[in-house]
């Protein structure tokens, strides 16, 4: 029996047609010398579609404020170098004084005795018919002995300051005070000046008190007022009325009781002032004592915060005219650790040698007094024994 499907031809398979699809774009096959190319640094080829990096300047975004911290720094290098000058002009004017002082130039560091002192010797502009000639001027200003004066020249002013390291303490002598001068005998302790300038005024505290003077600083009358106004005066708390007429008249004072702005010439008269025609009389303990407040009123007025922003417009002036208030020994570098040490040493109270008899002349100053005194000036004893006042 024949199957009836044996002469049928089998089917062919349907037509398929067949396409390729491309390789995706994760199927390609990595070139690895090119990736290796890329991958190192500062390789490959920078796209302009990529994004810039953000730059951050350092610059800041106010140009201005360097300009104005340029100018502050400009302003008070220059303050700084007026200061500088004037002290080196001031140093140059004093007279040998031998090897008398015998400070650093450290003296912020270290606390150091200053001789402060100013004469009785009378320009044309601070006296009437007292006027001394210019010989005189010179000499006793320089502190040099002012043999061309005609009545002699004494200190009008003696106190000593300790300065520096943390410290600012004050300690007058009275004028008329008595002492042993070297090679002069007992006489009054201001008076040695005229025997021999500085040098032999030195020797003289210096053997009074038992201490050693390092720097000495000789008030200039003119630079005096000078510095006062440019600093806008000075504050002084009087306890008293003082009413006076200096230098025949060429100065008029009537201040107190209570505080007292003073300006140069107000002050300049008060330190100068030995009687009153207002009130009780006036002693020279009380003079010591105005001429200390017109100090420490110059100190607070240079540093009281509330001040900086008028002492800092005055600053070339201010720098200019401080030194110029004193012939000094110490200079350009010396003297701005004095302003320093004067700033930062605080503010002690006044202090006056104190005679036994305060209507004596002269005054004797017993030997237990200047000890005492001594040690509140220093913190320590007297290095030598002090002479005192003879027989006190």
């Amino acid at each position: 029996m024949s199957n009836g499907s044996e002469g049928e031809r089998p089917k062919p398979p349907p037509d398929y047609k067949v396409y390729k699809s491309r390789r995706g774009l994760g199927s390609e096959k990595p070139d690895l010398a090119s990736l290796r190319e890329k991958l190192r640094p500062g390789g490959g080829e920078k796209r302009s579609s990529d994004p810039k990096p953000a730059i951050k300047s350092d610059r800041g975004g106010r140009p201005w404020l360097k300009w104005i911290g340029l100018a502050i720094v400009g302003w008070l290098l220059l303050s700084f170098i007026t200061f500088a000058v004037s002290a080196t002009i001031q140093k140059s004017k004093l007279a040998d004084t031998d090897d008398t002082l015998g400070g650093n130039p450290f003296l912020a560091a270290s606390a150091q005795n200053i001789l402060v002192l100013g004469t009785d010797v009378r320009s044309e502009d601070f006296a009437t018919e007292e006027a001394e000639s210019d010989e005189c001027i010179e000499q006793a200003s320089s502190g040099d002995t002012p043999s061309a004066c005609s009545g002699g020249a004494r200190a009008d002013t003696l106190m000593v300051l300790r300065a520096g390291g943390g410290a600012f303490e004050k300690l007058s002598i009275p004028r008329d005070t008595l002492a042993a001068i070297p090679g002069q005998g007992n006489d009054k302790i201001n008076s040695a000046y005229a025997f021999g300038g500085a040098e032999l005024q030195i020797q003289t505290v210096e053997d009074f008190l038992g201490i050693d003077i390092n720097h000495i600083a000789i008030v200039d009358f003119g630079g005096f007022q000078d510095l006062i106004d440019s600093v806008g005066g000075v504050e002084v708390d009087l306890p008293r009325q003082v009413c006076n007429e200096i230098s025949g008249g060429a100065f008029k004072i009537d201040v107190g009781p209570g505080e007292e702005t003073l300006s140069g010439e107000k002050a300049l008269a008060l330190a100068r002032t030995r009687t009153s025609s207002c009130g009780e009389p006036i002693s020279d303990l009380d003079r010591a004592m105005f001429q200390q407040l017109i100090l420490q009123g110059m100190k607070d007025r240079l540093t009281d915060p509330l001040r900086i922003p008028y002492n800092f417009a005055k600053g070339p002036l201010i720098g200019w005219n401080a030194p110029k208030a004193f012939v000094s020994d110490m200079g350009a570098l010396t003297m701005p650790q004095f302003v320093f040490a004067a700033a930062i040493g605080g503010s002690s109270g006044e202090a006056v040698l104190k005679p036994a008899d305060i209507g004596a002349n002269p005054l004797v100053v017993p030997v237990s007094e200047c000890i005492s005194a001594v040690e509140k000036l220093t913190g320590e004893p007297p290095e030598n024994d002090p002479l005192c006042s003879p027989g006190g």
